[in-house]
């Protein structure tokens, strides 16, 4: 049945929804396991998790390779990065740009409450990764907070405000949670990506000096999991799914990561396994070590 012409979208409607389906198809493209995820969260978050990570995944690609395989050098891939904060924040100020994927961020920063206050450490982490090849414990924590951390609050913005007339701000319990499963994810990649990261990028962002090292990393992971599993409860309702099938994944992983010695083999989830687990969360289970 055709569409009335009075309901199809003209202007700036069109373009939201333009740029909205530019995130999705980003995120389509580059993660299947958070694509699996995303579909468990209700209609009312869904769209602007995505945004998010559609921007946090533009900023990657500009420090993680693709940049330099088009020709650019590390300071032209910093000024690439430096324009690309700068749009953001403007888009964020004035409600538009001319980057469908900046212009969908805004819309959802705008309606959720992310500012500067998140904005500016993401982008700081992506700078470090074009500055900085091996981590101390300094600067791997400051790294991890505004790469993976402020990530994980900017969609507790979205699970708490998304829809509502204005933005207000999380307990301090969901503020923890949502930093400590940020962080569990960003030390669950590191380890799984362990090879890649020194052989394909030069970096070395945990400086495993012994396998009691690896073992401390897989210990906070684990402890930074346990944490965020006994406030997944108390979000939204239709968040609780999908936060629940991811962290249930990332647990998964890390136990593979644990009964695996070697980091020749990147760890994965078998397509089963990680059907079982979206199943478990679809069906309500509470998220694995929520009462631990």
């Amino acid at each position: 049945m055709n569409t009335p012409a009075s309901q199809i979208a003209t202007g700036l409607a069109l373009y939201d929804r333009t740029a909205m389906d530019a995130a999705a198809a980003v995120i389509a493209r580059y993660s299947t396991s958070f694509g699996l995820a995303c579909r468990l969260l209700g209609p009312r978050p869904r769209p602007h998790v995505r945004n998010v990570y559609a921007l946090a995944r533009v900023a990657d690609e500009i420090v993680d390779g693709p940049a330099w395989e088009a020709g650019l050098s590390a300071e032209q891939a910093a000024g690439v990065l430096d324009r690309l904060e700068e749009e953001c924040l403007a888009a964020i100020d004035q409600g538009f740009s001319g980057n469908l994927v900046l212009h969908a961020f805004a819309r959802t920063a705008r309606e959720c409450g992310i500012g500067p206050d998140l904005v500016g450490p993401f982008f700081a982490s992506m700078r470090v990764d074009l500055q900085v090849s091996r981590h101390d414990t300094a600067s791997h924590d400051t790294y991890v907070y505004g790469s993976a951390e402020v990530i994980g609050l900017m969609c507790l913005q979205v699970f708490v405000n998304a829809g509502a007339r204005h933005p207000v701000t999380p307990s301090p319990e969901l503020a923890d949670g949502a930093r400590r499963l940020g962080a569990a994810f960003q030390e669950v990649n590191f380890l799984r990506d362990l090879q890649d990261d020194r052989a394909r990028l030069g970096r070395d962002y945990l400086d495993l000096a012994s396998p009691g090292d690896r073992a401390a990393v897989l210990d906070r992971i684990d402890r930074d999991l346990a944490a965020a599993a006994r406030v997944i409860p108390d979000l939204p309702a239709d968040c609780r799914r999908a936060v629940t099938a991811a962290h249930d994944l990332f647990a998964e992983l890390a136990a593979r990561l644990r009964a695996t010695p070697h980091d020749e083999t990147r760890v994965r989830v078998p397509d089963a396994v990680k059907a079982r687990l979206a199943m478990r969360a679809m069906l309500g289970f509470a998220p694995r070590g929520a009462h631990a």
